[in-house]
């Protein structure tokens, strides 16, 4: 092992096998954040879908690749094989530069993006004022959104049922308060009955940006590591290079 470090070679080791932890990590919060219940229930509104989704799903990409590199590393450093460093490294700095990518992309169009999110919202609010089957479907699964989460409509409260609003879904009434004294607070007198005031589209919003603050940091703290996991290589490589 004459010109190789111990010292580089094992901590390469040791911090590839973190870095495959840390993938698996990512993966696992990942699938967690696209199947948990709250998710299905936004998606009710299947126009977000794609808003928070998209960011999900490159997570998961993101997650399975670095546990593939994290193997790579790991392999690469305890063979001294400047091949799998190599391609470690390359692996790792196109992730790196994607999603610098993706931060920029975002950061520029996020006006357009939010604009997107009302644009799609007001689309479902269409589909609550129509009449047709396929609407009515839709509007039986959001009755049952907003009954979980006390809420009505969409934009605009109760208004958003539009004719739609006296009509009868099973034995509950379209956003009735199902509490015995209604508050203020959390209840409005609308059309001879109270119903619930907070519109929807503020409990979608509010989990958007909780969850994608979630993505946001994860995707920072990985920054952070992929850069150490740059040097590390690139250490380690050259140190081959020159045996």
């Amino acid at each position: 092992m004459a010109g190789v470090s111990g010292c580089m070679k094992y901590s390469m080791f040791v911090f590839n096998f973190l870095f495959w932890v840390c993938g698996s990590i990512i993966l696992g919060v990942s699938i967690w954040i696209r199947v948990s219940k709250d998710a299905q229930q936004v998606n009710v509104c299947s126009h977000t879908r794609t808003i928070l989704f998209a960011g999900v799903d490159l997570l998961i990409a993101v997650g399975s690749i670095i546990m593939v590199l994290g193997f790579l590393g790991c392999c690469g450093a305890v063979k001294e094989s400047r091949c799998m460093l190599l391609l470690f490294f390359i692996g790792l700095l196109l992730i790196l530069i994607l999603q610098i990518t993706g931060g920029i992309l975002g950061a520029v169009y996020r006006s357009q993006i939010e604009t997107s999110l009302n644009k799609s919202l007001q689309e479902s609010v269409n589909s609550l004022q129509s009449s047709t089957e396929e609407s009515k479907a839709f509007q039986e699964k959001f009755q049952k959104f907003e009954i979980m989460n006390q809420c009505c409509g969409l934009l605009n409260g109760p208004a958003d049922w539009g004719k739609n609003f006296n009509s009868l879904f099973g034995s509950n009434k379209i956003c009735e308060c199902e509490i015995k004294n209604p508050s203020t607070d959390l209840c409005t007198f609308y059309k001879g009955r109270y119903v619930y005031k907070r519109p929807c589209g503020e409990v979608i919003v509010e989990y958007l940006k909780e969850h994608l603050l979630i993505i946001m940091g994860i995707a920072f703290g990985l920054a952070v590591v992929e850069i150490l996991g740059l040097g590390f290589s690139m250490s380690l490589y050259c140190q081959i290079q020159r045996k």
